[in-house]
């Protein structure tokens, strides 16, 4: 990876795009994480218009094997968050 983003670099570039203040910008970013996170885990998905769809999968009961014995061992059924990046940001990406 060659530019990461930090929260505080989001904030600063976010304050900047509305022309609001860095501490508005990061009670918004702390709002939409939350509003995320609540929708996710109670079974819901949240689509990001030209970003992706981020949403909650069940992975059903399933044998898996310990890298270190070799052993076969059943694990439980869990969820996991899945992101599906839109369209329009693979096109941005690959153009």
């Amino acid at each position: 990876m060659a530019n990461q983003m930090t929260k505080a670099q989001l904030v600063a570039a976010l304050a900047e795009a509305t022309g609001g203040d860095k501490k508005a910008a990061g009670a918004m970013l702390d709002a939409l994480t939350g509003i995320i996170t609540q929708t996710v885990s109670e079974g819901g998905a949240v689509t990001l218009p030209g970003v992706g769809k981020i949403y909650c999968r069940e992975r059903p009961e399933r044998m898996v094997r310990n890298p270190s014995t070799g052993e076969q061992i059943k694990k439980e059924s869990d969820k996991v968050v899945k992101v599906t990046v839109a369209k329009a940001l693979k096109d941005s990406i690959n153009a």
